[in-house]
């Protein structure tokens, strides 16, 4: 199935973004509005967070050192958190403290055709971003929604670039609305609620955000549908009688760490049980495409140390 490529949504919002917040600024100071200006804020924080995401997937293909003999995959998530936090700061208290003067103290727009003109093509051009990300993370969703891939994928980068390209959709409609309101009303504080509204927003995601980038920096094992895999591959073999413990982690989108502790039939001399294992290494490794470091135990299975084994 195609897709499946977070360098392309990586790419495709990066590039929407940059053109997006160029036009928005100079909305911004032709109309003086706190909703687009605010939106410019918004994109430029999305088009610092794109690049900072390509860094963190360049620095994750360094090879492995003594210093790091897992390698640097995990790259990815440290800079998917760093993004969260500037999504956070530079988006959200932005808006927020822009929308509280713009309240306090509202001030005529000028020029309210242009804002609106610059907002339906930002519209056009985010929906085109997010619809690229959309396609390239169905193979990775398959049948869940899309908040369980968010909250439960192991890829850092899609969630990000899907919640930015949902978030700055909805922003563009609060700003749009904020202008058109104004306009209409010939009241300016609609424009300064359009920007809290983008402020809260933009909270919102960034918390959804830090909150998963986080878990995943400290460290996530497989899923569950993964783990039973992982779990029926290893007893294929009759020499094995059963896991007695594993542990997984996943040190990067996809490089998953497999430690497993197994109990042999009885009686097996040392070259039966280095076949078994070598073999059961290759199905693992099958099974999972991802794997990048297996290590089996063999142990004799005691019911008093394990007694409740998996």
């Amino acid at each position: 199935m195609a897709g499946g490529d977070s360098r392309v949504a990586v790419l495709a919002a990066l590039g929407a973004n940059a053109g997006i917040m160029v036009a928005k600024f100079i909305g911004a100071f032709v109309t003086g509005s706190s909703s687009m200006l605010a939106e410019a804020v918004h994109s430029v924080a999305d088009t610092a967070n794109e690049a900072l995401l390509l860094v963190g997937r360049k620095g994750a293909e360094r090879r492995p050192d003594t210093l790091h003999p897992f390698g640097y995959a995990r790259n990815r998530y440290f800079y998917s958190f760093v993004v969260a936090l500037v999504l956070f700061t530079m988006g959200s208290l932005f808006a927020i403290d822009e929308a509280v003067h713009k309240i306090l103290h509202p001030e005529e727009l000028s020029s309210p055709l242009v804002a609106i003109v610059i907002l339906l093509v930002s519209m056009v051009l985010e929906g085109l971003s997010f619809a690229t990300a959309r396609r390239e993370s169905a193979p990775l969703k398959g049948r869940h929604t899309w908040w369980h891939f968010i909250r439960h994928t192991r890829n850092p980068e899609l969630p990000v670039v899907l919640l930015e390209d949902a978030g700055a959709l909805t922003g563009l409609v609060f700003a749009f609305g904020g202008v058109g309101l104004t306009v209409l009303t010939g009241n300016a504080v609609w424009d300064g609620v359009g920007t809290l509204l983008i402020g809260l927003l933009l909270g919102v995601n960034a918390i959804v955000l830090i909150v998963e980038t986080k878990s995943l920096l400290i460290g996530e094992g497989a899923t569950a549908a993964e783990d039973r895999l992982l779990r029926d591959t290893i007893v294929e073999d009759p020499r094995i009688e059963r896991v007695i413990r594993m542990q997984t982690q996943y040190l990067g989108p996809e490089d998953l760490l497999v430690n497993a502790k197994i109990a042999l039939r009885p009686g097996l001399d040392i070259d039966e049980v280095g076949t078994a294992i070598d073999a059961a290494d290759g199905r693992i490794r099958r099974a999972v495409p991802h794997i990048c470091a297996v290590y089996l135990e063999p142990d004799v299975f005691r019911p008093e140390r394990f007694p409740d084994p998996a």
